[in-house]
């Protein structure tokens, strides 16, 4: 079973390219974020003419989250708790019977948090801190789930090709670092780097100063897993390539493949 997460930076803007991926690697369950449409606008026809399911949780110009899949989920919940005043389309749940056994799948669209020093970071550490207690009690369940999205943080030095250039940025401040680690010291699983320790492993490469020519990239794309997730997890893949197509998002889909017999 393939499970993937991409943020696409605009539906519409990527539409050709989210269709053509979308034929060509055939996943199960897909997360995209930063959408950028409100749910009324999103072209669903076409993704529903591939054969998938579309569940949305957007919002007008900016955020905006959805789970495509080849089979309806039972049961999704939009919003992540803890926070009834939160408006912004950040975070989409979905519950799916896989093989007899459940696997529930998130797609989340952590904060950016710049410029630090601003409300914008603590709204960051907040919205972590709301991530880590709802990831508190998705454990205590005991079954499979998949925390995945753009977390727009740098676990470490070797997830960027310049980490001296980021020391400023709120993806790579020691309290964003800090939220990550107590996030995935709980029991979760880092997939990528389950699969690979290998430096210059990105999912991010700017549009700007040729930073995909350059190979100029951040690993910023994540799939967690749960430790009943994680006794599944198969592999882990970057499509990296798709950062080449034409009118490409900055951002490339992580897939991971789980073993659901």
């Amino acid at each position: 079973m393939l499970v993937a997460t991409w943020n696409l930076a605009g539906v519409k803007a990527r539409l050709e390219t989210l269709l053509a991926w979308l034929e060509e690697r055939q996943p199960d369950i897909v997360g995209l974020q930063e959408t950028k449409s409100v749910d009324e606008a999103f072209p669903r026809a076409a993704v529903e003419k591939l054969g998938y399911h579309v569940e949305l949780h957007g919002q007008k110009g900016f955020n905006g989250v959805a789970l495509l899949s080849k089979t309806p989920p039972k049961s999704v919940s939009r919003g992540l708790p803890g926070d009834t005043t939160d408006e912004q389309a950040r975070y989409i749940e979905g519950v799916w019977d896989v093989g007899g056994s459940t696997l529930r799948f998130v797609s989340l669209y952590l904060p950016n948090g710049n410029p630090i020093g601003t409300e914008k970071f603590d709204y960051k550490l907040r919205w972590m801190a709301r991530l880590e207690r709802h990831a508190r009690k998705l454990l205590a369940a005991e079954v499979p789930f998949v925390l995945a999205g753009d977390y727009n943080v740098l676990p470490e030095a070797q997830d960027a090709k310049r980490p001296d250039v980021m020391l400023g940025d709120a993806l790579f401040q020691p309290e964003s670092r800090a939220a990550w680690r107590r996030l995935v010291t709980l029991g979760l699983t880092d997939a990528v780097r389950a699969a690979t320790a290998a430096p210059e492993v990105y999912t991010f490469w700017d549009y700007q100063d040729g930073a995909w020519r350059k190979n100029n990239g951040l690993r910023i794309d994540h799939m967690l897993l749960s430790p009943e997730a994680a006794t599944l997890f198969d592999s882990a893949a970057i499509d990296a390539h798709v950062r080449g197509w034409e009118k490409p998002s900055d951002h490339v889909p992580v897939v991971v493949e789980l073993g659901f017999r």
